[in-house]
């Protein structure tokens, strides 16, 4: 099978799967293919030079509901990644709005930031952030903390799309004013002195979705066996890669030129929850800044394939529509997940969809198989998400 991938350490288990010889358990050998854009990945995937790609989760959505493009129907039967994005800022706008030498707080982060907003507005200069994607995690997380916070996306701040590994070029450059990138992008514009990160996506939703494992929905159901073990090979490789006795090793093989082309250092940093904030500084313990296996966290809930379809409404200024958000939930199969992973010592949901920040603790909750505990998964602003309840969810929200 062939792979697309974006360099970045969320694209670590189809490598992994390969590397450690959990494809090869499963009768699959997997080749990749290395873009810099997600538009390039997504090109690839849809005019079938790849089979499979590590593809951003609305961006599955968007294509399925052709917001941009001709709709081409998506399957995700695996989550790749919870969370692994920061928000970085340059060293002239993150001294006004953070706390030195820690991650700020969402909610303090966002009053300063809203202030230096008004300042730079009176002086003609609106405050510019670089996303990866419009449909991306990374913008919608940064524009719900921007709007949660009283800041209007669009109309108070720019956000424009870099692909991410320029992120840290475009902040060099004075291009943008701040980042949302996956690692280990930040890390680079920390490394070279250009940025500093002031808050991470976990801290404005804890088990927020993040990367995903997307094909179009007919390869999913001509290939449907091969698929099968293609997720339990990244079952394996998941449960590998949290292993902390495997981190140095995954580090190295990421690092490898066909791969991230890029530090081991930075890349171990990512895959073990320690970031530097800042250029010398101390790695700081981020726990659950990139989320993975525990918790049944590659499982694809259609309550979070729901909320991005919420998120599309507010941003693209669309109208709810139950027979979108059913497609769009769609696009996540929790049902071949479940059957790939049938008659394994690991645990399955027993449902397909859950109130999305309800979770303030440990939580028992039904399974298919053996005993699942989920943890908090909390909105910075103690929201919850409701799959049921979109319009009245969206009402809810301010109006910026």
């Amino acid at each position: 099978m062939n792979i697309g991938f974006l360099p970045l350490v969320d694209a670590a288990l189809p490598i992994l799967a390969q590397e450690h010889g959990f494809a090869e358990e499963q009768g699959l050998h997997l080749n990749f293919i290395r873009d810099v854009s997600w538009a390039s990945v997504l090109d690839r995937l849809l005019y079938g030079h790849t089979d499979a790609a590590h593809l951003l989760a609305p961006l599955a959505i968007a294509t399925t509901l052709g917001r941009g493009r001709p709709a081409k129907a998506l399957a995700v039967p695996f989550v790749l990644s919870l969370n692994g994005n920061a928000i970085t800022m340059s060293h002239a706008l993150a001294d006004k709005v953070a706390p030195a030498g820690m991650l700020g707080d969402p909610v303090s982060v966002g009053e300063r930031l809203k202030s230096e907003v008004a300042k730079r507005a009176a002086a003609g200069n609106r405050i510019r952030f670089g996303v990866v994607h419009r449909y991306s995690g990374h913008n919608y997380k940064l524009r719900y903390w921007l709007a949660q916070c009283g800041i209007a996306p669009d109309t108070d701040v720019d956000i424009v799309t870099i692909a991410p590994p320029f992120a840290a070029d475009a902040l060099a450059n004075a291009e943008v004013d701040g980042i949302c990138v996956g690692e280990p992008w930040n890390s680079v514009a920390v490394e070279r002195g250009v940025g500093r990160i002031v808050l991470v996506t976990a801290q404005i939703w804890r088990r927020g979705v993040e990367k995903v494992l997307a094909m179009p929905a007919e390869k999913l159901d001509d290939d449907r066996d091969k698929i099968e073990r293609l997720v339990r090979a990244l079952h394996f490789a998941a449960r590998h890669f949290v292993d902390p006795a495997n981190w140095d090793t995954n580090a190295e093989i990421l690092a490898r030129k066909d791969y991230l082309d890029g530090s081991a250092k930075l890349i171990n940093r990512a895959i073990s929850d320690r970031i530097m904030l800042t250029a010398g500084a101390r790695p700081l313990d981020v726990p659950d800044f990139m989320f993975q296996y525990r918790e049944a966290a590659n499982f694809p809930w259609k309550s979070q394939a729901a909320w991005l379809y919420s998120q599309m409404l507010r941003w693209d200024h669309l109208t709810y529509n139950a027979e979108d958000q059913l497609r769009a939930e769609e696009v996540f199969r929790p049902n071949v997940y479940r059957t790939a992973l049938k008659g394994l010592d690991t645990p399955i949901p027993g449902a397909n969809a859950k109130l999305e920040g309800s979770v303030t603790g440990s939580l028992p909750v039904g399974s298919t198989q053996g005993r699942l505990t989920l943890g908090a998964n909390p909105f910075f602003d103690g929201r919850v998400f409701d799959p049921m309840e979109v319009g009245n969810y969206l009402d809810s929200l301010p109006k910026l």
